[in-house]
């Protein structure tokens, strides 16, 4: 049953998504640069960037299909809904029930799906070249991030990720071997999912290297608005999973008025604490070669499998 409540929740969960996810690009875009010893830029530079994008014309090629138009909203939708599973300010949401951790993968590869067709219906090289990369790049990596989830989901009896942020949030402190594991792997698919160092390089223009920006080389205007705004709700969702499974404290039980005010600021400050690592993660690596990617999210993949395998042996 829907209560005023749940529907309060829910509906703020997705408009914090969709307001906050560039301002957490911007975040980690200004970590960056300081660690670098850059000028930063400003941290609302990715508003102005999505205000201007969506105020320019869409190109489209003469030979592009309806699915190449239709690709960025399917990939924003899927990245919105994505975000409104996943429990960042509190655990009453009417859409829990409906959709689990699986289910939560399973848009992430729909909207990985989506984009790999778009890239390849103009028909040029580099953008088939990027849905290839995209697709060995989710071939490895979502199974190791289900893995990651069936670790948390061993230790409450349940896939709903609900049901795992009440569990570990408001039962006393405990370190569990498990999750050690589990949050590395998670780590490493983060990395790999949202383009970033050392798998890709989302700020290069190197047609022979990038991954992401060979996937939406083709659109402009809106389209390429949107593509960048669902990159950024991707980035959100993960840096949010995160939360929900290692930081869980601070998300509200019930989706009253006082404990959603009282579990924003605590996400924000979550948020801000891992864009800065994320940051600094990026700082201290280099882009690694293309053919080294399957060993970094086989180590991912192995990683989640062992915390599995540690819950059933010690029983933690």
């Amino acid at each position: 049953m829907i209560t005023y409540s749940g529907l309060l929740a829910q509906v703020l969960e997705i408009a914090v998504a969709l307001a906050a996810a560039p301002l957490l690009t911007g975040w980690v875009n200004v970590c960056r640069a300081r660690l670098q010893n850059r000028r930063a830029p400003p941290l609302w530079q990715p508003y102005r960037m999505l205000h201007k994008l969506f105020n320019k014309e869409s190109i489209v090629a003469h030979t592009a299909s309806p699915l190449f138009r239709a690709a960025p909203y399917a990939v924003w939708g899927c990245m919105t809904l994505a975000c409104a599973i996943v429990p960042t300010l509190s655990t009453e949401l009417p859409l829990s029930p409906a959709a689990d951790a699986i289910a939560l993968v399973g848009l992430f590869g729909l909207a990985r799906v989506v984009i790999s067709l778009a890239a390849m219906d103009i028909g040029t090289a580099f953008g088939t070249l990027g849905a290839r990369r995209e697709m060995l790049i989710g071939f490895l990596a979502e199974p190791a991030l289900l893995m990651v989830l069936f670790s948390a989901s061993l230790l409450t009896q349940s896939t709903l990720l609900t049901s795992i942020v009440a569990t570990f949030a408001h039962h006393p402190f405990a370190l569990y071997p498990s999750l050690a594991f589990a949050g590395i792997a998670f780590t490493f698919v983060s990395l790999a999912e949202n383009a970033r160092l050392p798998v890709d390089n989302p700020t290069t223009h190197l047609e022979l290297t990038m991954i992401h920006e060979a996937l939406i080389l083709e659109y402009s205007g809106r389209h390429l608005a949107l593509m960048e705004w669902a990159a950024s709700l991707k980035l959100f969702a993960y840096s949010c999973i995160g939360v929900a499974l290692f930081v869980p404290w601070g998300i509200a039980e019930t989706g009253t008025p006082l404990a959603l005010l009282l579990a924003l600021p605590a996400l924000f400050a979550k948020l801000a604490v891992g864009g800065a690592v994320l940051a600094l993660v990026e700082t201290f690596n280099a882009k690694m070669r293309i053919f080294r990617v399957p060993e970094f999210l086989a180590t991912a993949f192995l990683l989640a499998v062992i915390g599995m395998l540690v819950h059933l042996l010690l029983g933690d």
